[in-house]
This record gives C-alpha cells, structure tokens and sequence, in this order.
C-alpha cells in the first residue's frame, strides 16, 4: 500500500493579522473508489467498489484489506458499509455481508421482499444506542434489531410514487430522531415512538413548500444537521426531455417551515451534491455535475460553506494533494478530515485556520420558503 505524505504552508489574513498554518495530509489507498467511511473504536472502515473492505487501526496505523484477492473477503464490490465494535456490515447489489470481527467470518443476508432490486443496499446506519442497524435498500427499508439478530421490513411507499422508497441516505439526528433519505423525499422517525405509528413519521418532498417545490422530485444524497437546520444534499440527474427532474443543490430547512436553497448561482461549481460533513461552522461538500449529453456524472471538487452566512469557498484540492475532483464521501473523526474519492483516500489535519480557508469567490443565498412538507402515510 503506497502512503505519500504532504506538507505545505498558506498565508491567510484575519482581522490584520498573519496566520502561519501548516497543513498536513497523507494519501492512502490509490486507485481505489471509496464509497463509505465509518468508525467504530479505534477502528476506520472503508468500503471500496473494487477492492473490498479496508480497515484502519488507529492505534498501531496498520490496514488489512478484506477483499477476494488475499481470500479474506467474499466480494469486493460494496456501495456502502456501517460498523460496531462486534461486527462490520457491507451493502452491495446482492445483499448484505455481515463480518464478525470476532471470528473473522463472513456472512451474507438476501431479502425476499422488494425481489432482485430490493437486495441492492445503499446505505447502512448503527444506532449504538439501540443498537439497531438501519437498512436502506432500492426497495424497501429495514431494522435490524442486532441483539436478537431480528430482520423488520417497512414498505414506505407513498401513494404512487415508488421511489418514496428507494432508500439513498439514513442519518442519526441526535438520540431521538432519525432520517430517510430517498429518491423522491425524505422521512423523519421518533425512534422514542412506536414505529408501527404513523404519528411517528414526518414524510417531506418537493410538494406543499418543502424543498421550494422545485423540480420534479428530490433524491436527497446526504444529510446534517445541528441545532436549528437540517442540511440535505441532492442529487442533480436531468435530461433534455426532463430538463428540471432532479435539480440538485443544498437544502437547508429550519425544522419547522422556512427553506433555503445553495446552487451554483451561490458560487457552488455544480449543483449535483455527492456528500457532506461538518467542521465547526464550515460545511463540508463533494460537487458534482450531471452532463445530460452523456448521462454522466463528473465531480466538481469540494466546497466549504459557512453555516452562519451561507457563503461558499471553493477548496483548491491541489493544495491538499487530491488527485481527483470526485469526492465520493466524507468523514470527521474530530482530529483528521477523511476524503473519500474515486482514486483513493486523502487525510486531512483539521485546525481553527484551516475551518477558515481562504476561497476566491463567496456568494450568499437568502431564497426562503415558509411552508411544511406533507405528513407520512402508511
């Protein structure tokens, strides 16, 4: 495993004042297409599409690789990956691997309801506190009670609208909330009420005010929240016949009525929205745009956005010796920001200076709504 280490320094002024900050990052894992980071202890893992799993022990700095290639994995092509200190979960298009890492053995789950689609996991999310592992597959959403090893599956289709329930993104929102992100929406449960409630549920889409009624539907890629907003990334996917499907952008909604939107005329380089993180005040987040010609996606680098004004720097990721502008995923671990590309994995030391980096062009948005999604139905 080649590891190159980078160090520079940039100059930045702040009330007057010089500031020398030093800037360190270290790149891992080249030519791998990472798709999900997570952590558990003093473990990192990493989910590939093509090299399996990778894990990180931050004590001692060593990798292993879980791949079919040293014979230690049982696939090597996962979208997304959740972790506890007893067991590793991978999603891919043919179900669920499960490792023990215990054991070192692996295990897969398929799922009859939703048929061949309903096995394709996108996203995974651990609730230490329930310890319950959420499931969100292209069809259908699933909890994992991992105590008793107990499958629940929830169709939550709305009306006619199938991709209500073509889960994307699931998010924790403190100790009692947590959302789903879809292809056409997203939900919000009370995990402290009865799930089988439809009280429990709050179902939101681009109708009724939320998400500013704009375009034909919202596939929501990722999630943040704090205190008073929820930020939702989204997915840009349109076409010359459908030249306003999925429009894309970052959405913030102060969790009672008003929305906001960030787009490219705020200084975004592209509206497609690959993911998020949070430093302190700055948002962090993966661009993309989708060529309608090409029905491609291509990444447009990395932004931070001040949570307090909305403003939008461009990160130069030269200066952070990323080799690619697809930047797939995004994790903080308090100390080190780690980036997530289709050629690898960059580590960035994170500092007061560097949550302020300089940028060449900020914009604010003040766009604003004052209306609420609609309830979830079951």
């Amino acid at each position: 495993m080649k590891i190159r280490f980078f160090l520079f320094t940039f100059f930045i002024i702040i009330n007057s004042h010089f500031v020398y900050p030093q800037i360190q990052s270290e790149n891992y894992l080249k030519g791998a297409m990472i798709t999900g980071i997570v952590e558990a202890g003093n473990s990192l893992w990493i989910s590939t599409y093509g090299q399996g799993i990778y894990m990180l022990d931050k004590d001692t700095n060593k990798w292993i690789n879980l791949s079919t290639g040293n014979n230690k994995g049982e696939s090597d092509f996962f979208f997304s990956i959740a972790a506890s200190k007893s067991y590793v979960w991978a999603g891919a298009a043919d179900g669920l691997y499960i490792y023990n890492i215990r054991t070192k053995r692996w295990r897969k789950r398929k799922f009859s309801l939703g048929g061949e689609m309903g096995n394709w996991i996108r996203a995974l999310c651990y609730d230490p506190s329930k310890s319950t592992l959420w499931i969100g597959r292209f069809e259908n959403l699933t909890m994992l009670d991992v105590r008793r090893q107990r499958y629940t599956d929830f169709v939550l289709t709305q009306g006619k609208d199938a991709k209500s329930d073509d889960i994307k993104s699931i998010r924790l929102d403190g100790d009692s909330l947590v959302w789903f992100g879809t292809e056409s929406g997203v939900f919000k449960y009370n995990k402290k009420k009865n799930i089988h409630d439809k009280n429990s549920w709050l179902y939101i889409n681009n109708k009724d005010g939320g998400f500013l009624n704009e375009g034909n539907s919202v596939s929501i890629s990722d999630m943040l929240f704090d205190p008073e907003k929820v930020w939702f990334g989204t997915d840009e996917f349109l076409s010359y016949k459908n030249p306003n499907f999925n429009v894309g952008g970052v959405y913030l909604y102060n969790r009672e009525h008003s929305w906001e939107r960030i787009s490219i005329i705020d200084g975004l380089p592209a509206n497609g929205i690959y993911c998020l993180e949070r430093t302190g005040n700055k948002i962090w987040a993966g661009v993309y745009y989708f060529d309608k010609k090409e029905k491609k996606d291509y990444g447009r680098g990395l932004v931070l956005i001040d949570r307090l004004s909305n403003k939008v720097t461009p990160v130069n990721l030269n200066d952070i010796n990323i080799e690619s502008s697809k930047i797939l995923c995004l994790y903080f671990d308090g100390t080190y920001m780690w980036i997530g590309t289709d050629n690898g994995l960059t580590k960035v030391l994170i500092s007061n200076q560097l949550a302020l980096w300089p940028g060449k062009k900020t914009k604010s948005t003040k766009k604003k709504s004052s209306r609420t999604g609609s309830r979830y139905k079951r």
